[in-house]
């Protein structure tokens, strides 16, 4: 019997798992160190992140799951369709996201063409993802200031603690931005320590909410930034539910914010 012509180069299993663990360690050993760590990779991280990226600005996202995109696939009730109230398509249409109009002021998304288009966004814009990663703690220095975070990976953290005793591993940042949504992870983190106080978020509020979460949306402590719905639980605002403007534009004004304090350091690139 002929020997068939291979169709793709010949390749052993040693070579692939190299490539792979290479690849991974230079990737890793380059963002131990960033100029902005974002924690979640929802659509208000997302968003921080392609736009400083855009900018020239070193960027690392820290993601529990093994998917990114937090809520963004899904709308409310499992229904794969997307909102966003006026303005917020206008970032549909700067990523190229066909969306439709509902009535005055509201439009409607496919989730999964939407959450894949602002991935794919962040990705070109040069954000470097560690998914599987899940948030355990700060790192501070003089002033109380977050400069970095304190990782491991998810599967470790949810098995049982008397079988993984696996100590963490820290990553370090000039910024470091909460996006991790209604559990407010990295601020509640501070309020342990009697650093900040949140007042959780309230009942849902469509009209009210998104305004008042891109209002807020800012640096709640020295070298934290907090965006999307992790805005709303630090200061006691209204959820909006499944509708994503305020979320994207909450992203975007925490990027002006970085951009602005990192300046100097950014117009030198």
């Amino acid at each position: 019997m002929a020997v068939k012509k291979h169709i793709f180069t010949p390749v052993s299993e040693k070579e692939v798992t190299r490539a792979i663990v290479d690849a991974f360690a230079r990737q890793f050993i380059e963002y131990v160190e960033s100029d902005c760590l974002i924690i979640g990779g929802g659509p208000s991280g997302l968003m921080v992140g392609r736009d400083i990226a855009l900018k020239g600005v070193k960027t690392l996202i820290v993601e529990r799951n093994n998917y990114i995109g937090g809520g963004f696939w899904i709308g409310g009730y499992l229904m794969n369709k997307v909102t966003v109230r006026e303005p917020g398509q206008k970032i549909l249409e700067e990523l190229g996201i066909p969306y439709e109009k509902a009535v005055k002021g509201l439009y409607v998304a496919d989730g999964p063409h939407a959450c894949s288009k602002l991935i794919a966004a962040a990705c070109d814009a040069g954000v470097k993802f560690a998914n599987m990663t899940i948030f355990d703690d700060v790192v501070m220095r003089e002033g109380n200031r977050v400069c970095g975070a304190v990782v491991n990976w998810t599967p470790v953290n949810a098995l049982p603690r008397e079988i993984t005793c696996v100590d963490p591993i820290a990553l370090e940042a000039k910024f470091v931005v909460d996006s991790t949504g209604h559990d407010a992870c990295v601020v509640k983190k501070l309020e342990e320590r009697g650093l900040l106080k949140t007042a959780g978020f309230g009942a849902m509020w469509v009209e009210q909410s998104e305004d008042l979460v891109v209002e807020h949306t800012g640096e709640a402590h020295p070298g934290l930034i907090v965006t999307g719905m992790a805005v709303a639980t630090t200061y006691g605002l209204p959820r909006m539910g499944p509708t994503f403007g305020g979320m994207l534009l909450s992203g975007r004004k925490g990027a002006q914010v970085i951009l602005q304090k990192m300046n100097p350091v950014v117009a030198k690139r």
